[in-house]
């Protein structure tokens, strides 16, 4: 089935837009065995709207370490100790691993675990999307058949 959650962009540029996760969660394990997805994002005070299609590739290490390197240390540990999306006993569980993973990076850099990276969606199709009167929104498609292609451009019923 599709599956859809909401993640933090933390970077963009030319060849895509990045995101960084547990590889080990349900959102990791699916985009590993199926490298494709969409983003949206929307502004309803703005009325508009983005979406963005295509295939997903991994961040480098070096990528990831420069980004985890910058989170708070807390949430470095909480993505040591953390066993995302899997089912969890309880709630003293989980601070019970947050206190060993804290013991264990006392002291130094808290190293990325090797569960933990990033993703670039590489855009083959982005689409605007304007509110309009009476549902007659503006749609403009950009699209390529590969992220090395050229756009091509057209507008879309609303």
């Amino acid at each position: 089935m599709p599956s859809v959650r909401m993640v933090l962009l933390k970077g963009y540029d030319a060849s895509g837009f990045v995101f960084y996760t547990n590889y080990e969660s349900r959102k990791g394990r699916q985009l590993l065995a199926h490298p494709k997805a969409a983003l949206l994002f929307h502004w309803k005070s703005l009325r508009r709207q983005v979406r963005i299609e295509g295939p997903v590739l991994e961040t480098t290490p070096a990528e990831a370490d420069a980004y985890f390197a910058t989170r708070a240390r807390g949430s470095q540990i909480g993505a040591w100790a953390s066993e995302q999306s899997r089912p969890l006993e309880s709630r003293f569980a989980l601070e019970k691993r947050v206190a060993e993973f804290t013991a264990k990076h006392v002291v130094g850099k808290v190293p990325r675990p090797p569960h933990w990276s990033g993703f670039r969606v590489q855009p083959l199709r982005i689409e605007f999307w304007q509110d309009g009167a009476f549902r007659l929104h503006d749609r403009l498609e950009y699209t390529r058949p590969n992220p090395s292609a050229p756009w091509s451009t057209r507008t879309l019923y609303p």
